[in-house]
């Protein structure tokens, strides 16, 4: 009876990528790394080589290279990854240029295959692959010689039992070359440019038998090195929080709203507060995380505009210094949904957050790079239900302008997929400028209907009385009631 075979994976040290390619690198592959120049190739090459090599894993690097060695390892030495311990004992350096420029393929597959026999390296990386092509065909040799040379390397690198790894400046993936039939993997990189944001995305074209996850997946190149943002399953993990019963409620940290509300915000679900600038959605959200402070349960604010020191929400600067809330400011543009998903759930398990808070969605479709708004809508739907399996408890506030011929709850067509609802507006009474709220929206439970008046002081919001006596006040044209429907209403249920 046959056994199956099992090909050990190696994590390759960058954070993201394992889970992209479906475990790691299968030991033995022959892979290759692609695309345009500035993608970031050689940097993660050098990052999943560091990671890798000991002396029982040695590395051979072999550099075929327009500039000399020397300065390509100065600006890899910036990275923290970096160990110059490793340089010359299990990590070995060697240059292939002058083999290349005399464009003799044979000269240089010579020169690896004597390397490989002296060192006996479990790792190996040839950058930049593309520049021993380039030199066969500036001078003049045919293109089966080309393919000729990559099918023996091919095969002789598979009878080595290494780890392999040929960093290639290929723009596209129309490239003719056979190297891309006979490699395991396929790691392509690339990025874009878009207005003033620039994009870096990573894709596994290819990586034989394992599941890699399909699709483009941003990347970005910190002072750390290369992180790549993995998406997040929406599929509930196993010690996801369990389904809470709508009886295990949430306050709000604003008198009168849980009555509004039935009793509070059923824990586990996702509620929009929309409103026009300056209505107080800000406060709500202080006074939310507040509450669940008061009820021993930390928090995390997720702010895209004005740091929260900068606000005049005293009391979610007393939260985040502390400790009772974690801050995740993110003011920079050039961010994808995937990355500050990421960053967020991170802060949440490091404190155990049971309430978050996004302020605000227009901050946050701001701050999102130009290539990614077109799919804002689709990947906030994602962020939603991620959160939520999670467990945690979300807020989230949107900016509306106050267009009194429509009621609307949020520009991006978010409204059908949260749970609550709670609308903020502006009215004009007697020429004065009042501000109201409304319980819009909430999920499977029974909820107050009126329309309240409300004030802002120093204390926080101040619920007042349900607006009577008037009707057409969202619309922008109130005017008063009859006394018989003014009786009318007051006689029916609540």
């Amino acid at each position: 009876m046959s056994s199956n075979v099992t090909i050990r994976r190696l994590p390759t040290g960058v954070e993201g990528l394992d889970a992209v390619l479906g475990g790691g690198i299968p030991e033995f592959s022959f892979n290759l790394i692609a695309g345009a120049p500035g993608c970031g190739k050689t940097t993660l090459a050098h990052q999943i080589m560091f990671s890798l090599a000991t002396p029982e894993r040695p590395t051979l690097y072999f550099t075929v290279l327009g500039e000399p060695p020397l300065k390509m390892l100065r600006y890899q030495q910036q990275f923290p990854f970096f160990d110059q311990e490793l340089v010359n004992q299990s990590v070995r350096f060697i240059n292939l240029t002058d083999e290349t420029l005399v464009g003799d393929l044979n000269a240089v597959l010579e020169r690896i295959i004597q390397e490989v026999e002296t060192h006996n390296p479990a790792l190996i990386f040839v950058d930049s692959f593309r520049s021993v092509a380039m030199a066969s065909t500036a001078l003049g040799n045919a293109q089966h010689h080309l393919q000729r040379f990559v099918q023996k390397l091919g095969m002789v690198m598979t009878s080595w039992q290494a780890t392999t790894f040929l960093i290639g400046e290929y723009f596209d993936e129309a490239d003719a070359n056979p190297v891309f039939t006979i490699a395991d993997g396929l790691i392509w990189v690339r990025q874009s440019i878009m207005r003033n944001s620039m994009v870096r995305k990573l894709e596994v074209m290819k990586m034989r038998g394992q599941p890699s996850l399909p699709g483009l997946h941003t990347f970005r190149i910190t002072s750390d090195g290369i992180r790549v943002f993995a998406p997040v399953s929406t599929v509930a993990r196993e010690d996801a929080a369990p389904m809470q019963a709508l009886s295990d409620r949430l306050q709000m940290g604003v008198p009168g709203l849980d009555d509004m509300m039935g009793g509070g915000l059923p824990r586990g679900y996702s509620l929009l507060v929309a409103g026009p600038s300056g209505s107080g959605k800000s406060i709500m959200a202080a006074a939310f995380l507040a509450a669940g402070a008061r009820a021993g349960e930390k928090g995390v604010m997720v702010s895209f505009e004005q740091h929260p020191n900068r606000t005049h929400a005293v009391v979610l600067t007393d939260l985040i210094n502390s400790g009772h809330v974690g801050l995740v400011h993110t003011p920079q543009s050039g961010l994808s949904i995937n990355e500050v998903l990421l960053i967020v759930l991170a802060e949440v398990r490091r404190l155990g957050a049971a309430r978050v808070v996004i302020d605000s969605l227009s901050g946050f479709e701001l701050a999102i790079a130009p290539s990614f708004k077109a799919d804002f809508r689709e990947s906030l739907a994602q962020m939603v239900f991620a959160l939520a399996e999670e467990g945690v408890t979300l807020l989230m506030t949107s900016e509306l302008e106050d267009r009194y011929a429509e009621l609307r709850f949020s520009p991006y067509g978010t409204a059908f997929m949260t749970d609550a609802i709670i609308v903020h507006r502006y009215i004009e009474l007697d020429s004065r400028l009042l501000r109201v709220m409304a319980v819009a929206k909430l999920r499977a439970s029974a909820h107050s209907d009126d329309l309240r008046l409300f004030t802002i002081s120093d204390d926080g919001i101040h619920i007042g009385s349900r607006v009577e006596g008037h009707q057409g006040l969202l619309g922008g044209h109130p005017s008063r009631t009859s006394p018989e429907s003014s009786d009318r209403h007051q006689d029916e249920p609540q």
